[in-house]
């Protein structure tokens, strides 16, 4: 999915607040962001990009920069009031009468005060991973230990602080949390973070939680490392007649499509009465598989700690050559990684080109690459065309490119040249296989 939609500005007051509209579905969500939004560069984050593909398969989805973040106008006022008036005014601006509204972490006072104060303007009310109180039952997080977190994550701003807080499963990728740092940066100031916190802090809206008249669904991931999931319990027990389910799960954030599909399947369900079985996607795709030759020994060479940095250098090289020619990381394995691209010439060169760079490092590779249909599962992919191309790379040998027939067919003219490698029998695989090396 490409993410669509113009960037627009509802007024609120003298504020402008950045919104975007995707979708045209028969009802409206409006999308109640966390501690941070930026309506450009949080939705090109994959999952984000999968949870709109599926908001959007039944319903109009409204999304926007909450007052002093992202691209809305960057202001100190933080109280909840205006950030509910903004909510409004975004609706007004969009043309929407009656919406689900969608928020999580600390948007969550934000949405329930929403549904308080306009209930006719809520058709129903969703949130995940929140809470009515910081400092009281049942999170009751002590002032010491909130200054003393606000503090390193201030002092840490812009180097991807939330990231670790909020998906520890996470903290260890490099790649992700430089790309993660790039939000952070763009989406708030240390200073605007800072008295966001502190309002969250001293924001209690238990004593709203009995006066909302919206139907209510609240998720909760059963191991939040962040938000406890009390927290989840005691919205659920205190809202008449909410719907409580809990996810699978640590991470805070939700950086996984399979979560964001158990979400979406909530969600749809809870406001339409029922859910569409999805049929897997198919496209055609050319899929890349690389690994290290030798890595085992080479690992037992360098050690634990050198190996590590040897492994992290390997795939930033990966990445940056994966952005350079368009291709899409599907996994990682130890030292294989998993791609594909649009366009079997391109998924070539970059395997030329990561190879050359691979040579600094100390390293060599071996690549294979084969085009098929491919089944499109949640972040994954499947379908035989998988299964040929790991063969294919199987039968590579060091600093080798080794690509299937139906490669090299669909390049013809393209300028790149091939060894032929004969005729192999795949494992797994039926029928005879005719390999050859880029050259």
């Amino acid at each position: 999915m490409t993410v669509e939609g113009p960037i627009k500005y509802a007024r609120s007051g003298d504020v402008y607040i950045a919104y975007r509209v995707f979708g045209d579905g028969p009802r409206d969500i409006v999308l109640i962001p966390g501690t941070i939004s930026h309506v450009e560069l949080l939705w090109e984050m994959p999952s984000n990009e999968h949870l709109l593909k599926r908001l959007t398969a039944f319903a109009r989805v409204i999304a926007f920069d909450k007052r002093g973040q992202g691209l809305s106008d960057r202001v100190a006022e933080q109280t909840l009031e205006e950030r509910v008036g903004d909510v409004r005014a975004v609706m007004d601006a969009a043309g929407s009468e009656r919406a689900t509204i969608y928020g999580w972490s600390e948007g969550g006072p934000m949405c329930l005060m929403f549904a308080a104060t306009y209930p006719a303007r809520t058709s129903a009310l969703v949130l995940y991973g929140t809470f009515a109180s910081m400092k009281n039952e049942p999170w009751m997080v002590t002032r010491e230990a909130f200054d003393q977190s606000l503090a390193k994550l201030v002092a840490h701003w812009g180097e991807g602080s939330l990231l670790r807080l909020n998906a520890p499963s996470r903290r260890d990728d490099a790649a992700f949390l430089q790309w993660f740092a790039r939000i952070e940066r763009a989406a708030a100031s240390p200073g605007s973070v800072r008295a966001l916190m502190r309002a969250n802090y001293e924001t209690d809206v238990r004593h709203l939680l009995s006066t909302i008249q919206a139907p209510t669904l609240i998720l909760h991931r059963a191991g939040d490392k962040l938000v406890p999931v009390n927290t989840g319990r005691y919205l659920a027990e205190h809202i008449p007649g909410a719907k409580y389910a809990e996810i699978p799960g640590t991470d805070h954030l939700v950086l996984d499509q399979e979560t964001q599909d158990v979400i979406a399947d909530e969600i749809e369900e809870f406001i339409t009465g029922t859910h569409r079985l999805l049929e897997p996607d198919r496209v055609l795709a050319t899929v890349m598989f690389t690994d290290i030759v030798r890595s085992t020994e080479r690992a037992a060479e360098l050690g634990d700690a050198r190996w590590r940095e040897v492994l992290s250098n390997y795939y930033a090289v990966l990445r940056k050559e994966l952005a350079a020619f368009r291709g899409h990381e599907v996994n990682t394995a130890g030292d294989g990684l998993l791609a594909t691209f649009d366009g079997p010439a391109r998924a070539m060169r970059c395997a030329r080109s990561v190879r050359e760079k691979m040579h600094p490092l100390g390293l060599q590779v071996r690549t294979g690459l084969h085009t098929g249909e491919c089944e499109l599962i949640g972040g994954d992919i499947g379908g035989i065309a998988v299964h040929i191309a790991a063969r294919v790379a199987a039968t590579a040998g060091p600093d080798e490119v080794m690509v299937s027939s139906t490669v090299k067919d669909l390049v013809a003219g393209s300028g790149l040249q091939f060894a032929d490698r004969g005729a192999h029998n795949l494992k797994g695989v039926p029928g005879e296989w005719r390999l050859f090396a880029v050259q």
